[in-house]
């Protein structure tokens, strides 16, 4: 049979109003901009960029391009190392413990940033076209890609200092010159939200003269200019390769910053929003199962607000669920847990949540802001300190420093509760996730939770940084080992991981859009009604978050007496609706009408 070398025939109707919708968007974004080209023009440009012209997929609306079988592992491109020195590249590492470890159950890989770096662990971004070759190289990422599907990070509100584009702009010459923001210390920044405590602006030596730089998290970490359509363009451009290298999740990293206006807050302007709807509309219409995720570390209901009407995000991070959960463990009660699951809206079709507990940042505040007092919130933190952790800041418009975040590993986090470390730990740290992976969304799973890695004091001090604590790196020989060994904790929790994970998948309503409602069970046990589309299944998801036995009074759940219901983690069938069941400290009960 032979092929045609012709290109793809393009609906001219889906085409126009796929124009006519870009063209809206820039004007959306512009409004108050002076711009060196017309809407128009810059349209024609982006479209080129992305091939539009020749390629154009038009997306089904408000389609959901997930299941039940989509789970995220969150991986830094060298958490594996080779046995040996001058063995296979980390990312080729990295590929066989996916492959030997997770085939089956994880189907989606979160690389975090694989590019050349200055500092920031990857998120200060030297150059964003190339691939660490530390790490590997763009094949190595392309046989994961082909495999799993692959989310990479934008790195989109900063970039290195060491950047050939910050060069440039130094030198006030070429690709750079003008891509930054800049600022004078005379303007009134006092309403600028920080999420560090460094001084904003930078004072940078130009071939012109002294320049003040706008810098959200630090000086290494140097703001873009979406102002200027040529920094969009070259986004735009990234975006292609990325999608050309099999990417097909984009982690918009600190996006609510992205847009700056002196005198106001800069964050989360309408322009940003604009900004998230025009890559949508960019990318989707490129790759239709191709999705964007906002990583917005900010108060709940500003965090939603990157759904947008459904065109904004297609997922965004549940930043309330981390430190909200971790406190209802220690405290063993849920009721904040539950008060902020009831006020959370269904997302709509074509958009979900995208839920973890753990990170390679910390448990962040800000999200428990107006969720947590702050007596609540001083508790958990002296609490998690207790257990090993460290505390980041952020400066405030008073001059005071307020803890940001709290850095631990998870397991660590749980190893005990307000009274104390005990030996309930690995009952706790499975009950969190037996919570987590039942809930509306799609679930990421840091790689150290799966491990059960424990926190790593040698890294953070060699490392300077708070963060580096839950940043371990396992020679690949050394995790073997504890994973054959059947008494080592890391064995322990990795093949009850897998158990939930390979129960999870089979089960409709854990579909990411099936229905949820919070069950009302006191403040001891934690609990919600998963439904699928079909109404076929039923699950009642159902954790005692206390270190006592708890008996549920079955009528409390209203099960319908007709049908015999059980437990899918334990495969107990349950007691009739009359009597009771007791639950074992930190107990999880999956309790279905039917499997699948």
């Amino acid at each position: 049979m032979t092929q045609s070398n012709t290109q793809p025939t393009i609906d001219p109707e889906a085409f126009a109003r796929f124009r006519v919708g870009l063209e809206h968007q820039l004007a959306l974004i512009y409004h108050n901009t002076e711009l060196p080209m017309s809407y128009p023009e810059l349209a024609a440009e982006l479209i080129e960029i992305m091939r539009l012209d020749t390629e154009l997929q038009e997306p089904k609306p408000h389609h959901s391009p997930w299941t039940q079988r989509d789970v995220v592992l969150i991986t830094y491109g060298d958490t594996f190392l080779p046995a040996e020195e001058g063995g296979e590249k980390p990312l080729k590492v990295l590929k066989h413990f996916l492959d030997e470890h997770c085939e089956g159950l994880i189907n989606s890989v979160h690389i975090l940033p694989f590019f050349p770096y200055s500092s920031d662990d990857g998120f200060a971004v030297i150059d964003f076209s190339s691939v660490n070759e530390a790490l590997g190289g763009w094949q190595d990422i392309q046989d994961i890609s082909a495999h799993y599907r692959l989310m990479s990070d934008l790195v989109i509100n900063h970039c290195s200092s060491r950047s050939l584009w910050f060069d440039n702009f130094q030198k006030c010459e070429g690709p750079g010159h003008d891509y930054f923001f800049t600022a004078s210390p005379s303007d009134d920044l006092s309403q600028v939200v920080r999420p560090r405590t460094s001084p904003l602006l930078r004072e940078t030596e130009t071939v012109n003269g002294l320049q003040h730089v706008w810098c959200t998290f630090s000086h290494d970490q140097v703001d873009l200019n979406f102002a200027n359509p040529a920094v969009l363009k070259q986004f735009v451009s990234i975006v292609r390769q990325y999608l050309d290298m099999g990417v097909r999740i984009f982690r918009f990293d600190a996006v609510a910053f992205l847009w700056k206006i002196p005198g106001t807050p800069s964050i989360n302007l309408e322009e940003t929003h604009g900004l998230v709807r025009l890559f949508r509309l960019l990318i989707e219409h490129a790759a239709n199962e191709a999705v964007i995720i906002t990583e917005t570390n900010i108060p709940n209901r500003e965090n939603l607000s990157y759904f947008g009407n459904a065109n904004e995000a297609h997922c965004v991070y549940n930043f309330s669920l981390p430190p909200l959960l971790i406190n209802t463990l220690v405290t063993g009660d849920c009721h904040h847990l539950k008060m902020w699951m009831m006020s959370m809206p269904p997302a709509q079709n074509g958009t979900t949540y995208f839920n973890f507990i753990a990170s390679h940042d910390g448990v962040g505040l800000r999200p428990v802001e107006g969720l947590l007092s702050d007596e609540e919130t001083a508790t958990l933190v002296d609490t998690l300190q207790s257990f090993g952790g460290r505390i980041s800041w952020r400066a405030l418009d008073s001059g005071e420093n307020k803890p940001y975040e709290i850095n631990i590993s998870l397991f660590d986090a749980l190893k005990g509760t307000v009274a104390g470390e005990d030996d309930l730990g690995i009952a706790r740290f499975l009950c969190a996730h037996s919570i987590m992976l039942g809930l509306e969304g799609i679930p990421g799973i840091y790689v150290h939770s799966m491990l059960g890695t424990r926190n790593d004091y040698v890294r953070m001090e060699h490392s300077g940084h708070n963060r580096a604590i839950n940043r371990h790196q396992w020679p690949y020989d050394k995790l073997e080992e504890a994973l054959a060994d059947p008494q080592s904790s890391h064995a322990v929790v990795f093949g009850e991981m897998k158990r939930l994970l390979a129960i999870r998948q089979k089960q409709s309503a854990f579909h990411p859009s099936a229905t949820q409602f919070t069950l009302h069970l006191g403040g001891q046990l934690f609990g919600y009604w998963r439904q699928s589309q079909s109404r076929r299944q039923s699950i009642f998801c159902i954790s005692n978050i206390s270190s006592e036995e708890i008996s549920l009074q079955m009528s409390d759940i209203n099960l319908i007496s007709t049908d015999e219901w059980k437990d899918l983690l334990s495969g107990e069938v349950m007691p009739g609706w009359t009597e009771a069941y007791t639950m074992a400290p930190y107990q999880t009960l999956w309790i279905t009408n039917r499997e699948g």
